[in-house]
């Protein structure tokens, strides 16, 4: 099982998408500043996650989520 989860910056309101096996280890990461790209904004919250199947269908819905099509429906949501 895999899950695709969307962050909210709660210093700046940045949002950030990704994927991993471990929601809760993932986000302790983030929030320790272990990932390079989130580290400036923390800390983070989870606004957003589903379950994928496979490693492909979780990656594959990050690549939508982060395009302009996946922005729009984020946007439309709320996020």
């Amino acid at each position: 099982m895999y899950f695709v989860y969307i962050l909210k910056s709660l210093s700046t309101g940045r949002n950030y998408v990704g994927f991993t096996k471990d929601l809760d280890s993932r986000l302790a990461q983030h929030n320790r500043g272990s990932v390079t790209s989130t580290k400036p904004y923390r800390p983070w919250e989870i606004i957003y996650s589903e379950d994928k199947e496979t490693q492909v269908e979780a990656r594959n819905r990050e690549k939508y989520l982060k395009s302009a099509a996946g922005r729009r429906w984020r946007k439309k949501m709320g996020m």
